[in-house]
């Protein structure tokens, strides 16, 4: 479950800070709303789970392993050194959410097989293609759809998710 609110945290950042024109105001608005209240509907489930989780003694196996540290290692690395070289090539401001989409994508497909969970492939295939389209979209006059796709869309991917296998977890641990 803490991987589903550390999902849904950066989903509703996706959707807030790339949630811009050329998109109305009131559309911006809503799109804002609703992944805030989608993201503390994840927090809630997360709270009520991880209480009955506590009482029944878990028995959950460890996330954070070696395999998960390399994976966020070459993470980092990616995100950081792909903009600066973003940045060094002169590409549009709106190419870094693109980028960043692809690079969390693929950590989530890298990140299936050390967990031994293939469910959070789906999320990152859709992120990195999510990335991708972005990534040609800002060679075009359509980058201004850029945030849009690979910001909002993959903030919406997060955080749909997130509430799904929150909900399926909340009825998995016995009350």
């Amino acid at each position: 479950m803490t991987g589903l609110l550390v999902g849904a945290v950066f989903g509703a950042v996706f959707v807030v800070v790339n949630a811009q024109s050329p998109l109305s105001t009131p559309a911006v608005t809503v799109l804002r709303v609703v992944a805030c209240l989608a993201a503390a509907a994840v927090l809630v489930l997360w709270l009520a789970t991880a209480r009955r989780e506590g009482r029944d003694g878990g028995g959950q196996r460890p996330m954070f392993g070696r395999g998960y540290l390399v994976v966020v290692l070459a993470e980092a690395i990616l995100l950081f050194g792909g903009l600066r070289v973003l940045a060094a090539l002169e590409r549009p401001v709106e190419t870094n959410v693109a980028w960043i989409a692809f690079v969390v994508g693929v950590h989530f497909v890298a990140l299936a097989p050390i967990w031994k969970d293939w469910s959070i492939a789906a999320p990152g295939a859709a992120l990195t293609l999510l990335g991708v389209a972005g990534l040609v979209m800002a060679a075009t006059a359509a980058v201004t759809w850029v945030p849009l796709v690979s910001g909002v869309l993959s903030g919406v991917v997060l955080l749909a998710g997130s509430l799904t296998f929150a909900w399926r977890g909340r009825r998995a641990v016995p009350a």
